[in-house]
């Protein structure tokens, strides 16, 4: 069976992953980029946004990059994070992976940019940015 190849945009700004109690209302700091994501487990809120816009007292986890699988992606296709997380875990490349209704984004630590664009790329993905 044929690969995967996808086409991914790495968005320009750097970004954190929040912790935060469960019961916290979602906050409105994470909410004015263009790019972020909310999620609420019975653990945890998690919210992924621009590192600038997190507040000091926040448990964060900085210097995040996001790469864009350019869709919208077909709910029937498969192996659509395997594509791209396989290159990357053969590269040593960390990954935080995020889907919406219409693509798929993973996050890469800007310090492995670099590297994880080289090994997209390898693999036969084209990235832009």
């Amino acid at each position: 069976m044929p690969r995967a190849l996808l086409t991914l945009s790495v968005l320009p700004q750097t970004y954190a992953i929040c912790r935060l109690d469960p019961a916290t209302p979602i906050p409105t700091w994470g909410s004015a980029a263009p790019f972020w994501s909310v999620t609420r487990t019975k653990d945890e809120l998690s919210v992924v946004c621009l590192e600038t816009e997190v507040p000091f007292s926040i448990a964060r986890e900085g210097s995040w990059r996001v790469l864009k699988c350019e869709g919208p992606l077909d709910f029937a296709l498969t192996g659509i994070v395997a594509a791209i997380a396989e290159p990357l875990a053969d590269a040593g490349v960390a990954i935080f992976p995020l889907a919406t209704y219409d693509t798929d984004y993973l996050l890469v630590k800007d310090s492995q940019l670099e590297l994880a664009i080289h090994a997209l790329v390898t693999y036969g993905h084209v990235v832009h940015g």
